[in-house]
């Protein structure tokens, strides 16, 4: 029998068995998508009921004008937080300055408040006054636990040069079309601010509370938080615990994030860790009309690249895999079945996620080179060259994990690793998304916000509250204020400013918020 005759018999059976094997495959086919569009149409979405009426009336114009009026003379006062490096015996003086008048502005601004509730002022540095603040609300019922909220004093310096950038000088406070203008109108002395306008208002109106609350404020968040640890400290001496802590960090965010047009409240269960390593390769110099095949800044660089190549993986988890499990029922259809279905489409949201600086930090502990030293003449073969690079580190990753890639990914006996400044900060542990406290922080934010979304996230830079968990069940990180993609940058940099019917709407906030924690049980 010739080969084609043979093939023309074997034929029918292959085409039989190939439209089998596609019929199976459909239908499988068929069977997945369908067991995803049912495991998206079956979750259900997270969100507390909107319930706007439960709000106090809104605040006056003319109340609005006063609030505004008292956050601007807040940050005429420059409580700039000092760095190790500056604190010369002149520059501790004028810190020190700087606060007093502060504190003495909150002593005449809210004399209710400083009538009704027991202040003390608090040492961190034996060498300066106590610049930290603890106050203490005392509550009717002994059987509610106590809670803190956190808003920080201090604020970070103008760099040098950019102070006329600023449409309104950046101590000015100034009260210019409809904003506060200047250092710490957003980070963070409205915050410290709307709180004690919220009690202030709420003692006038005869308010008792039922449960203790404690306001912490330290004098140097921006910093490392000593004056934050130093409260903590007390209250851990008086075997205080509280229920949470409710701090600076997360805010409302709008035209973020993919898919969702509405505003989203993410509200941080933990924050990131740092280190910087210093990278460092010795040499003997010399001049550069004779130079070794390597110089000691060639060795650096391929360290360096090494270490921009070979970055530590993505990691969907804790606080950032929550915040989208919180998200996903409130996004596009198409969105929607990829988000409800990581199981199969995690490594996709992987690739998607690493693409942007800004959800890339949600994922991994990051990588940046910030600073490189080397030859102090361009014909000069630097005898040292050396590099810090710095790194945002992951909950689950560790300052000692961090310390180990770097050594493993450089990979060269000739090139030097350590921990910059002797130390690291671990990430802070996660709190609960399912606590009874987290359910009153996102119940308040659908009451003041009913068109947002409210999430938990991580929170890629540092607070105070990060200290306060020492004595908190919870540890959150939320402000109760809208930010667009163009407001980011006024963080730290220029133009720093609130609308002062945002501002009013934060004290409407703590205002709220404070009732809702003495009504629940």
């Amino acid at each position: 029998m010739s080969t084609e005759t043979s093939l023309e018999q074997a034929r029918p059976g292959g085409a039989r068995r190939w439209k089998q094997l596609m019929v199976v495959s459909l239908i499988g086919l068929c069977a997945l998508f369908a067991g995803l569009v049912i495991k998206m149409a079956m979750t259900r979405s997270r969100q507390p009921p909107k319930n706007p009426g439960s709000i106090a009336a809104p605040i006056s114009s003319a109340e609005q004008q006063a609030m505004a009026e008292h956050l601007a003379a807040a940050v005429r006062i420059p409580t700039i937080s000092l760095s190790p490096l500056q604190k010369d015996a002149s520059a501790v003086a004028r810190s020190a300055q700087a606060f007093t008048a502060l504190h003495a502005y909150l002593q005449s601004t809210f004399p209710l408040l400083h009538a009704a509730l027991e202040r003390e002022a608090i040492a961190s540095d034996a060498a300066v006054p106590g610049q930290a603040l603890l106050y203490t609300w005392r509550g009717s019922d002994g059987t509610l636990p106590p809670y803190l909220l956190a808003a920080h004093q201090d604020v970070v310096p103008v760099e040098p040069g950019t102070e006329s950038r600023w449409q309104q000088p950046p101590f000015s406070g100034a009260l210019v079309d409809g904003h506060i203008w200047g250092r710490g109108a957003l980070d963070d002395k409205f915050s410290l601010i709307g709180i004690m306008e919220a009690i202030e208002r709420l003692i006038k109106s005869g308010y008792k509370p039922k449960r203790t609350l404690y306001i912490g404020s330290g004098h140097d968040e921006e910093v490392g938080g000593s004056g934050a640890q130093a409260i903590t400290a007390r209250l851990a001496q008086r075997g205080v615990r509280v229920e949470f802590a409710l701090d600076e960090g997360m805010a409302l965010v709008e035209g973020m994030l993919p898919g969702l047009s509405q505003p989203v409240a993410l509200i941080g269960l933990a924050e990131k860790g740092s280190v910087t390593i210093e990278v460092a390769v010795r040499s003997q110099g010399g001049h550069s009309s004779m130079p070794p095949t390597q110089t000691a800044a060639g060795i650096l660089a391929a360290a360096l690249t090494r270490l921009e190549t070979h970055q530590l993986p993505v990691r969907l988890s804790g606080a950032p895999r929550l915040m989208f499990e919180h998200l996903a029922p409130e996004m596009p259809p198409a969105l929607r079945l990829l988000m409800t279905n990581l199981w199969l489409f995690e490594p996709v949201l992987h690739w998607q996620l690493a693409q942007r600086p800004s959800t890339n930090a949600l994922v991994r502990t990051t990588t940046a080179i910030t600073m490189l030293e080397g030859s102090p003449k361009e014909n000069v073969l630097p005898q040292r060259a050396r590099a810090y690079v710095n790194f945002r580190i992951l909950p689950g990753d560790s300052v000692q994990a961090v310390l180990e890639h770097v050594r493993k990914t450089v990979a060269d006996p000739r090139v030097e690793v350590q921990i910059a400044g002797g130390r690291g900060n671990e990430p802070s542990t996660t709190s609960s998304a399912d606590s009874p406290a987290f359910a009153r922080i996102a119940q308040s934010i659908r009451d003041h916000f009913p068109d947002a979304v409210v999430a938990p996230s991580l929170m890629i830079g540092a607070s105070d509250v990060r200290h306060y968990a020492a004595v908190a069940d919870n540890a959150y990180r939320f402000m109760p204020i809208l930010f667009r993609p163009d407001d980011l940058a006024r963080f730290h940099g220029t133009d720093e400013r609130i609308a002062i019917a945002d501002f009013a709407r934060v004290v409407a906030f703590y205002e709220h918020f404070i009732r809702q924690n003495d009504e629940a049980r």
